[in-house]
């Protein structure tokens, strides 16, 4: 899968060059026979990759230089996350936590975990460069962001929003669930997202904002 999706991705975005990228890799668990791996046979959500074909994908030659990466990792990979960021050739700088709340505001606790239930994801910050400082709403943005979850891996719109205000365009999103109108989208469900398994009916509202 790593040769064919390093060649699809220097393919649809040959010339083109991105200040800011928001990436959601398909991460590969380890314990396949536990409810958190998206490729166990009872869920088969969708399709994942190892962390050498993500390291592989050649994000550096479309990074602008300034450039901000937002990289979604979940709790237990971490250091592969670290890993990847690197690779892509960003320096990790800070990380912005969700929160995944209920209705009422308290901690959503149908998420999972071996060690602890997860109720939050992270999202590490990168950048590559001299002068990759935030846009000036980021000198008052908190690294904060509680929401409802939606439908597995979808992450908040909210988290859009924070993005757009602190890193400049143009704009990338790898991994990509559907299009957004300012960015550049790549990934197999960019064009044609369509959810294939039970949600939530509810969608994200905010809790924490920017001020």
């Amino acid at each position: 899968m790593s040769c064919e999706a390093v060649d699809d991705f220097a393919k649809a975005l040959a010339g083109k060059k991105f200040k800011t990228i928001l990436a959601d890799p398909p991460w590969q668990f380890q314990n396949r026979t536990g409810k958190v791996a998206p490729e166990h046979r009872r869920l088969n959500r969708y399709g994942t990759m190892t962390l050498d074909d993500i390291k592989a994908l050649p994000v550096a030659d479309v990074a602008d230089n300034p450039a901000h990466l937002y990289l979604w990792v979940p709790n237990a990979l971490l250091p592969e996350g670290i890993e990847v960021l690197r690779a892509w050739g960003f320096e990790y700088k800070s990380n912005i936590v969700w929160h995944k709340v209920r209705k009422d505001g308290g901690s959503d606790g149908r998420g999972v975990g071996f060690y602890f239930r997860n109720v939050t994801e992270l999202v590490l910050f990168g950048v590559r460069g001299k002068g990759a400082r935030t846009l000036q709403p980021g000198r008052t943005q908190v690294n904060l962001l509680a929401t409802r979850k939606r439908e597995h891996s979808r992450k908040p719109d909210e988290f859009y929003n924070i993005v757009e205000a602190c890193s400049p365009g143009a704009r990338l999103e790898m991994f990509a669930r559907g299009t957004r109108e300012g960015w550049s989208a790549w990934g197999n469900q960019a064009d044609d997202y369509e959810i294939g398994w039970d949600t939530y009916s509810n969608h994200s509202q905010s809790l924490m904002a920017a001020e």
